[in-house]
């Protein structure tokens, strides 16, 4: 048996920036980047053609939709302003730390997150004290493919040594994490099952 959990929503609440283009283009204005005068056109359109279920990390996004306006931004400068714009302001769940621990007495710990922003992920365990509480840490901008798709399940549970099967995946979007069931594993839904109960619920067959 491998537990698994989300980040977002499940471990942690983060504050996201409540018009992201225009966050977006403040940190790019910061770094001498000409924003269209369109740009929450651009920055809603789809840029970027990727396969069903697979990731599209957000600078690439937003280089591609500079450039669908002739603007010419280095990837490099994109993904600086895309980390300053998701800078996480970071709360940890009621019962987040003791509910890893108790799934670390029982196996294996991952952790396996839908997240288009480098560094986001990294920079939100650290914040809330879970950098290292983890045996495999997956995002969906370092693996490339986003929960449910199957292969993001198979990536974490590879890292973790054990068959998708044997995953017990902690979220909080059943149509999301719940698809680990569909490759022989379990869903623990935190809506349903406060985190201070998971113990219990790992304990059932």
């Amino acid at each position: 048996m491998a537990v698994t959990f989300d980040l977002f929503g499940t471990l942690v609440d983060v504050a996201y920036p409540a018009d992201p283009a225009e966050a977006v283009a403040r940190e790019l204005e910061a770094r001498d980047v000409a924003v269209p005068d369109d740009w929450h056109v651009a920055y809603g359109e789809r840029h970027v053609d990727a396969p069903e279920g697979a990731e599209v990390p957000l600078p690439a996004h937003v280089a591609r939709a500079l450039s669908s306006r002739g603007v010419d931004a280095p990837e490099n400068v994109a993904r600086h302003a895309v980390v300053a714009a998701f800078d996480p302001e970071v709360t940890v769940r009621e019962g987040a730390h003791a509910a890893v621990r108790s799934a670390a007495e029982r196996g294996p710990v991952g952790l396996l997150s839908n997240c288009s922003v480098p560094e986001l992920v990294p920079r939100t365990l650290i914040r809330a004290d879970l950098r290292d509480e983890f045996d495999a840490v997956v995002s969906s901008v370092a693996c490339g493919w986003r929960k449910p798709h199957r292969k993001a399940f198979e990536r974490v549970a590879d890292e973790l040594g054990v068959a998708t099967a044997a995953l017990i995946h902690v979220g909080d979007e059943p149509a999301v994490d719940g698809a680990v069931a569909d490759l022989g594993g379990r869903f623990v839904d935190v809506t349903e099952t406060p985190l201070a109960r998971l113990p219990e619920r790992l304990e059932a067959p």
